[in-house]
């Protein structure tokens, strides 16, 4: 007998409308499994007579007890039962991760992002998603965008009042909110108001929450480009200025799925603005004062990038440990003893370094570096018109020598 081609483990999508919902194909890979995985909400949706397979709930935490179930029940033809598509913030993800793609068939069900969009006549493409689910809802505040439309997955049936109050705070008191509660099942609810008034109990658990964003007349407009106001920031004045700040990011250039070491990091705006400029980006902030670190932490709250970590500690001991780089920024602390030599060790062959200074001591240190390891040197002066008197004149802002630098295969001249 030829041996089954097939994977050994499907995952099948399946929607609110549970068995009447699936396709045939979806329906004969869960009637012929020897166990069936999935959270007891969609284990209840399957007739026991059509599917009698072992049932196993989920264990909590979910991801660390994946390898064990999966050799529990190796040789076994298993079915892992996701809600909509498995690939869309769903355990295909995790599954692909941990057993690799080649031992999966993956079976997708409309999402409910599909189904929120065909009930509101939002194209899916133009639309972004976010979600809560297992993440802070401080992460919205990113999204938010006058005249935007999101779609919010919810965590739960408290999600919209936790959303309703975040817009409230950020100065999108007046954006509508819809609530679609158990989409493409027969139990479908919409419920509607706006977020600064918000005051609908608790629905079904099974929701996804449409967003049009709206923001209060004003309120500060935050783009989404690099060099925020410096206003969007709490501060204790040790903050790298809007027009440095936007120069420095895009020496820094990120990428989607990089990681960004702040060393010094001040009011955290340089690795808040990295990690806004896509959804992927990571950072760590490296912060010996606890004031300021807390204050870091604030600011990424605020600004929708509650991901940032933040190392308070004093560099380079704090940098020990942290994983490798992409880019570094340094902020201060430059004449710290090794800080320059840690700083470029850690960095890959493809990483940058961007290291701004205002003082002639640091300054000749970037010097030096420049000789030996090539990149740029460059003076960033801004100067702001003032009044003077009856009439206007420049004002000007300390100069900022900032030197950047890709490392080279070797480490040598770039």
């Amino acid at each position: 007998m030829m041996p089954d081609p097939r994977p050994a483990v499907s995952v099948v999508g399946i929607g609110a409308d549970g068995w009447d919902g699936l396709p045939e194909t979806s329906r004969a890979v869960l009637r012929s499994a020897d166990v069936l995985v999935g959270g007891a909400r969609q284990l209840a949706l399957l007739p026991v007579h059509e599917c009698p397979g072992e049932r196993v709930p989920w264990p909590s935490p979910l991801r660390p007890a994946v390898p064990a179930l999966l050799a529990e029940h190796a040789g076994r033809r298993l079915a892992v039962l996701a809600s909509g598509d498995p690939m869309f913030y769903g355990i295909g993800r995790t599954l692909t991760e941990i057993a690799g793609p080649d031992a999966l068939r993956v079976l997708p069900h409309p999402s409910s992002v599909s189904y929120a969009c065909a009930r509101l006549g939002w194209p899916v493409e133009e639309t972004e998603v976010v979600t809560t689910v297992g993440r802070p809802v401080a992460g919205l505040g990113a999204a938010l965008h006058h005249g935007r439309r999101l779609l919010v997955l919810s965590a739960g049936a408290a999600t919209p009042a936790e959303v309703a109050e975040l817009l409230a705070a950020r100065g999108f008191g007046p954006s509508r909110l819809r609530v679609l509660e158990q989409l493409g099942s027969g139990r479908e609810r919409l419920v509607t108001g706006t977020a600064s008034g918000w005051d609908r109990p608790p629905g079904d658990p099974l929701n996804v929450l449409a967003v049009d964003c709206v923001r209060e007349p004003g309120v500060p407009r935050l783009g989404a480009v690099p060099g925020l106001p410096d206003e969007a920031y709490e501060n204790d004045g040790q903050l790298t200025k809007r027009h440095v700040r936007a120069a420095t990011l895009a020496a820094l250039a990120p990428a989607p799925g990089e990681l960004l070491w702040d060393v010094g990091g001040g009011s955290g705006s340089i690795a808040i603005e990295w990690m806004r400029t896509h959804r992927s980006c990571r950072a760590v902030t490296v912060e010996r004062d606890a004031e300021r670190a807390r204050r870091i932490e604030r600011n990424a709250q605020t600004l929708g990038v509650p991901g940032l970590r933040v190392v308070t500690a004093a560099a380079p001991d704090g940098l020990a440990g942290l994983p490798v780089p992409d880019a570094v920024f340094i902020g201060g602390g430059l004449t710290a003893p090794g800080l320059l030599d840690a700083c470029w060790d850690a960095l890959p062959a493809g990483g940058r370094l961007v290291a701004n200074t205002v003082t002639l001591e640091s300054e000749a240190l970037l010097a030096e570096r420049y000789r030996r390891y090539g990149g740029e040197l460059v003076r960033l002066a801004v100067a702001h018109a003032v009044p003077v008197g009856g009439f206007t004149g420049w004002r000007q802002a300390m100069p900022v020598t900032q030197w950047s630098v890709t490392r080279s295969p070797a480490g040598e001249l770039s």
